[in-house]
């Protein structure tokens, strides 16, 4: 299989936020978040593997700062990392001043995908070759962030976990 970059599985969703996604204060829904975040990080993978893909987990989020009514929201994916049939996902998403125009982030997310057959069987996916310095630093950090999952799972042995005992020895 050939490996790709992170550049080609990107994905950006802009929206508006509507008064039907807000809660009491005017805020959008975290799980509307979520679900747009689910759904970048979907077609990511998708452009990855160009096969199935299904959420595995979602590994971390960070709801940083609230996006309220009105706002145009940016949500960007791309493939971190890829294991045998897995994918790291990163998303980082963007508030753009109403008035000004400029981007700020406001959150970020990381969600794991596999890749699988038309029976739901896991498959091979491509290798990642991260090019610019952020792209490479996500790629390092995913395999700590596996193994971590890995080891709070109970799916493997805290001293296999040789990238997070690098952390601290």
């Amino acid at each position: 299989m050939t490996p790709k970059h992170p550049s080609e599985s990107l994905t950006t969703l802009t929206d508006l936020v509507l008064p039907s996604e807000t809660n009491p204060l005017n805020n959008l829904f975290g799980g509307e978040l979520l679900a747009r975040m689910d759904r970048a990080a979907s077609i990511a993978a998708r452009r990855h593997s160009r096969r199935i893909v299904v959420t595995a987990s979602v590994n971390h989020v960070a709801f940083n700062r609230a996006i309220p009514l009105g706002s145009v929201v940016t949500v960007e994916a791309k493939v971190s990392r890829s294991f045998k049939s897995s994918m790291e996902i990163y998303i980082d998403i963007w508030v753009e001043d109403r008035e000004s125009g400029n981007k700020t982030k406001a959150n970020e997310a990381i969600y794991t995908f596999v890749a699988v057959d038309d029976t739901g069987r896991p498959v091979e996916v491509p290798q990642i070759v991260p090019e610019t310095e952020l792209e490479k630093q996500r790629f390092e950090a995913a395999l700590r962030r596996k193994q971590l999952s890995l080891v709070l799972a109970g799916k493997m042995n805290p001293h296999d976990a040789t990238e997070l005992k690098a952390l601290f020895t």
